[in-house]
């Protein structure tokens, strides 16, 4: 699900199923209904463990500030993954309870670098580069995955990510088997590279009548994971001497069906209930939110409920298009919020992205809002600093959907009837590293400055 106009969207080693490659090119363009067995309890059993595997500690997990953080979807799949869930968010989905990914049927406007995937992780597609070689994807159920994206954030300086956990993939079990996996996956490789993470609950898709739901998995989280509390997982991020939880969808003026007093139970559970409630806890909430106009609801309560928490981060993707209206609108915004904020107790987080576009999910045009080489992501960077800020968080490390994706992709993308942005010929790890500069400027081991500091 997207969040440009209003809104957003483990498997261990035992689990993963290798992928031959007859196996997948058999049903590579549309992927054929795998049956999922197991029930809702199995699932729990085999997915939600204590942690266990080894742990170097290196980001400082005492605090969110100083820091910049990326959100991290995992949400890809692939056919034979052991998901059954198909090419879930590589392709589009068909009349039938399954998905099409080929050239003309593909959902992603970046296409990712695989050149470092482990041979075995590489899926093959029907998709084909200029010079007729196979264009190769990943599933994110893939331990070795996650892996990798950890150790890019390792080499270039990003303290970590909120882990992505759509509150309405947790009731199918095979849907909740793999958010399961995709954390667990995201828990081994923070704790093996040093880097923070945090759970962000997505409340898109949710139901006033599904909200008790989210409290029970945040019961077996803690119960069955020890996610919050685990003495061998020396990753999970903390803040205020709480472990930090984060809360997306709050306040949104969109036709939700759900409303602030669900939030506000939500919220009151994660922070005051007696077994449970000891968390801290950041709301992610629309641009507008303090004067409750565009993407808000106008309701009397939501600056009550907004002072609940203890951080506030409004969503800005898709809210400016280049650096003229990050000066003119978002400059005096952010600077205005975090006055409010500080008025209240409340800490701020803004959002930066890189670039727009969802030409192959929705049509419109290619290269919606341009990237300008990193000019556009690090003038939102340097603005939010200006403005007072004191922790960033970036979207996102891994969306190719909407082309917001920071982490490695291919200036050689494949060619034919789908259209696929570049990296406008620099460098797949540039933008990783701009946001590694951007935890620097941050803590202001680097000059202020709009200039791109970073050559290619």
């Amino acid at each position: 699900m997207a969040r440009f106009i209003m809104e957003k969207r483990v498997f261990s080693k035992v689990f993963w199923i290798g992928l031959s490659m007859g196996a997948v090119v058999s049903c590579v363009c549309r992927a054929q209904v795998e049956e999922f067995t197991l029930s809702y309890e199995q699932v729990i059993q085999n997915t939600m463990k204590p942690f266990e595997g080894p742990c170097h500690p290196e980001v400082d997990v005492s605090t969110l500030s100083g820091k910049v953080m990326c959100g991290y979807q995992g949400w890809f799949t692939c056919p034979g993954d052991g998901s059954a869930m198909g090419w879930f968010h590589w392709g589009l989905p068909t009349s039938a309870p399954a998905t099409e990914f080929c050239p003309g049927r593909c959902k992603i406007d970046l296409w990712p670098d695989m050149s470092e995937y482990d041979s075995r992780s590489r899926v093959p597609t029907l998709f084909r580069h200029a010079n007729g070689e196979t264009a190769y994807v990943y599933s994110s159920m893939d331990p070795a995955v996650a892996d990798l994206h950890f150790r890019w954030m390792k080499e270039s300086g990003i303290d970590g990510v909120f882990v992505q956990r759509f509150a309405a993939q947790t009731f199918k079990p095979m849907e909740f088997s793999n958010v399961n996996i995709v954390l667990a996956n995201c828990r081994a490789a923070a704790n093996r590279y040093g880097r923070a993470y945090a759970l962000m609950y997505d409340l898109s898709g949710m139901r006033s009548s599904q909200f008790e739901h989210i409290l029970n998995d945040v019961r077996l989280l803690a119960d069955k994971m020890r996610l919050f509390d685990d003495p061998a997982d020396k990753a999970y991020l903390h803040h205020r001497g709480k472990p930090l939880i984060a809360v997306w969808g709050v306040g949104f003026g969109d036709r939700r069906q759900y409303d602030l007093k669900d939030c506000e139970r939500l919220i009151r559970f994660l922070k005051t209930d007696p077994q449970y409630g000891k968390f801290s806890v950041m709301l992610g909430v629309p641009t507008y939110w303090r004067e409750q106009g565009a993407d808000a609801v106008k309701d009397k309560d939501l600056h009550r409920i907004l002072q609940m928490a203890d951080l506030i981060s409004p969503w800005t993707v898709g809210r400016v298009k280049d650096c003229e209206e990050v000066h003119r609108i978002l400059a005096s915004v952010w600077r205005e919020d975090i006055l409010w904020c500080e008025n209240h107790q409340i800490e701020y987080v803004p959002v930066v992205f890189p670039g727009f576009s969802w030409h192959n999910m929705h049509g419109g045009p290619l290269n919606q809002i341009p990237r300008c080489k990193g000019q556009f992501f690090w003038t939102q960077i340097f603005a939010a600093k200006k403005a007072g800020a004191e922790m960033i968080y970036v979207a996102m490390f891994d969306e190719v959907d909407e082309a917001t994706a920071i982490y490695k992709c291919t200036n050689n993308p494949p060619v034919g009837e789908s259209a696929f942005l570049t990296y406008e010929g620099l460098p797949s790890d540039y933008y990783l590293r701009l946001a590694g500069c951007a935890g620097k400027l941050l803590r202001s081991e680097i000059p202020l400055s709009e200039s791109l500091l970073l050559s290619p």
